[in-house]
């Protein structure tokens, strides 16, 4: 997929990076699994207060609100503020706070633009691709000038596994508002396919864009690292984690980042180390996994059992918060649990978004559950893109060894390591031996 962009001052654009699925740190390799949209000022009802830190912004609307008269253009301001609260601190408990904002809006204003932009960023959190792609598409209808509306859109149809009109899509984004959401859409699209130059790019143009909270520009240096890392480029990993760090001394997804470098440098105590300082802070299950797994490898079983035993008591937070969560576990349960539940989880996440990423969860189960001739047509199903990522690689190629296929899985295996020599501290050296062994 190839993409116009067109240069322009990004600098002076003040774009606030809605919350989407790497915000919870659920994502394949910490890296987000949707890259975000903007919400400028004027449609989120924020004209009428003055900028500053997030929370301070909460307090001005809800004083606002309170003042009154209420607007629903101040609770579409209200709900975005309280969203990125999640993204800044990992506490899904303003899911609740932003979904009461958003009925309230909606009971004032039922076709208000923004409100139904937010109402498809708060789904798209929780991983309601299909009412989010409705969400976005009202939004479009209701304001066919916005630009907000089409990342939303293009975050659900890329969950979606509809690839084609995802990138369609985001193309007239990119003729209307060449701006850091589009380029970082465009560097994730790029990414699925395996153009990670292209998708490096993208990603430079979005973090030149700046952000209206110190964290986005965090958020896409990490994105950055996230997919120098990836490649295998430990380096500029540990650079462009540093800098997000530069923008925001707290950005938790960056210092997990420097642990996931540590690791693949071959540190694992320092990179354990770093993790249960952030585990310490917020427990997501991307970050305990990551955890347990570095504890796994480094010998430590007793401590990776104990960590482990924190993912199951986070998962039923996600699950009351509303976040649908079957991807993320049905891999959990493959490697660490009961690879049949995982294949419920993974046949479960494929009926609500059939995208490369559910396809990878499913066969992946099914390879660990003893189905590896089925988890091998998955597997092929999750690469159909030309998706380089070393944990897709990993998945076929021992898919395809299981299934027999020995010459394909060489392929796949080699591919995976060449891509990232340590991807995972624990399934690396597994690939490893795999082609060591005749």
């Amino acid at each position: 997929m190839h993409f116009t962009t067109t240069r322009l001052t990004l600098a002076a654009m003040a774009v606030a990076f809605l919350l989407t699925l790497g915000a919870l740190g659920l994502t394949r390799n910490g890296a987000d699994d949707a890259a975000p949209a903007v919400s400028p000022a004027s449609a989120a009802g924020l004209d009428a207060v003055p900028a500053a830190t997030t929370v301070e912004r909460v307090e001005r609307l809800q004083a606002a609100l309170r003042e009154g008269p209420p607007s629903p253009s101040l609770y579409a301001g209200l709900a975005a503020a309280l969203l990125q609260r999640v993204r800044e601190t990992g506490d899904i408990g303003f899911y609740a706070r932003a979904d009461d904002a958003l009925r309230r809006g909606l009971a004032l204003g039922p076709g208000e633009a923004s409100l139904l932009t937010q109402r498809g960023v708060l789904r798209l959190a929780r991983h309601d691709f299909r009412g989010a792609l409705a969400d976005g598409r009202a939004a479009r209808r209701a304001a066919p000038n916005a630009v907000s509306p089409f990342g939303v859109v293009v975050d659900a149809l890329v969950e979606l596994g509809r690839y084609p009109e995802a990138a369609r899509t985001l193309q007239e984004m990119i003729d209307r508002k060449p701006n850091a959401a589009a380029y970082a859409r465009v560097a994730y699209l790029r990414e699925l396919t395996g153009d990670l130059a292209g998708a490096r790019r993208a990603l430079d143009l979005a973090a030149s864009a700046g952000g209206e909270a110190t964290e986005n520009g965090a958020y896409v240096r990490t994105l950055i690292g996230n997919l120098e890392l990836g490649r295998g480029r430990v380096t500029a990993a540990r650079r462009a984690y540093r800098q997000a760090l530069a923008y925001d001394a707290g950005h938790l997804p960056a210092r997990a980042g420097l642990a996931r470098a540590a690791a693949a440098a071959g540190r694992l105590g320092p990179a354990a180390r770093t993790l249960r300082e952030v585990v310490a802070r917020q427990p997501l299950p991307e970050y305990v996994i990551a955890l347990g797994e570095i504890e796994l490898a480094a010998g430590r079983r007793a401590q990776s059992r104990e960590d482990l035993a924190l993912v199951g008591a986070q998962r039923r937070l996600l699950d009351g918060a509303g976040v649908n969560t079957d991807v993320e576990f049905a891999l959990y349960e493959a490697d660490h649990g009961d690879p049949e539940r995982g294949v419920r989880l993974g046949r479960a996440a494929w009926a609500n978004a059939p995208s490369v990423r559910s396809a990878d969860a499913l066969g992946w189960a099914l390879t660990r559950a003893g189905r590896p001739a089925e988890g091998l047509r998955w597997a092929r199903r999750a690469l159909r893109l030309g998706s380089r990522d070393p944990q897709f690689l990993y998945h076929a190629g021992m898919a395809a060894r299981a299934a027999g296929q020995r010459a394909q899985a060489r392929r796949w295996l080699r591919a995976a390591l060449r891509e990232s020599p340590r991807f995972s501290p624990l399934h690396a050296p597994r690939a490893r031996r795999a082609l060591e062994t005749p």
